[in-house]
């Protein structure tokens, strides 16, 4: 696959030492892993709310982007890039937790629903459209003991569970979790969507 255009793969999560293991933080550590493995580093964006890694090679031009306007608000710094680098949506990708599948399932999808994800919202928002590439991470859900049905995304629970640490079971899958979904977020690059969708979807 040509790249003439550049690319842009964003980790939604929240900045700070607080925050790094959590959850909610898993896009951000899969682009981290993403730009380190290409041998690229993080600095100060000066031109969006955010860390920029990125690598120009001839025709390519890749840039791994964390934004730290905090994840209700990831839409205001991924609009910045995108002006900025005259970005085509068609070649923007967003990577992301979710409750809604279980803990070390991806789902790449080119289009859908903010599935109750803050950050994903804010970035329909301010993008105007819900058409953007979404690499979704399995965290799982929390359950209640009584009925095991998952609570709602604002409930008090849910929220203490997205931004809590990784059990211990998790940890133990935790960096084979992030090297897949890297592995999803190049093919994604290399050759397109329906190639990444067809081989990670559903797999864990």
């Amino acid at each position: 696959m040509t790249r003439d255009q550049a690319r842009l793969i964003v980790g939604l999560g929240n900045p700070g030492g607080d925050y790094e293991y959590t959850r909610h933080n898993l896009g951000f550590l899969v682009v981290d892993r993403l730009a380190r493995k290409n041998g690229l580093d993080f600095r100060k964006s000066s031109f969006a709310n955010g860390l920029m890694a990125q690598d120009r090679k001839e025709t390519e031009a890749l840039h791994c982007f964390l934004p730290t306007t905090y994840m209700n608000n990831s839409g205001l710094a991924v609009k910045q890039a995108v002006a900025k680098l005259g970005l085509d949506i068609a070649h923007l990708l967003i990577v992301c937790d979710d409750l809604n599948l279980g803990f070390g399932q991806v789902r790449l999808r080119g289009k859908g629903s903010d599935g109750g994800h803050n950050g994903l919202a804010s970035v329909f928002e301010h993008l105007g459209t819900r058409n953007i590439a979404r690499l979704r991470l399995g965290i799982g859900a929390p359950r209640p003991a009584h009925d095991r049905v998952p609570r709602l995304a604002h409930d008090r629970g849910t929220v203490d569970y997205v931004l809590g640490e990784f059990t211990k079971e998790e940890k133990s899958r935790l960096d084979e979790f992030i090297d897949r979904a890297t592995d999803c977020c190049e093919v994604w690059l290399k050759e397109g969507i329906r190639k990444a969708m067809d081989q990670f979807n559903g797999k864990s």
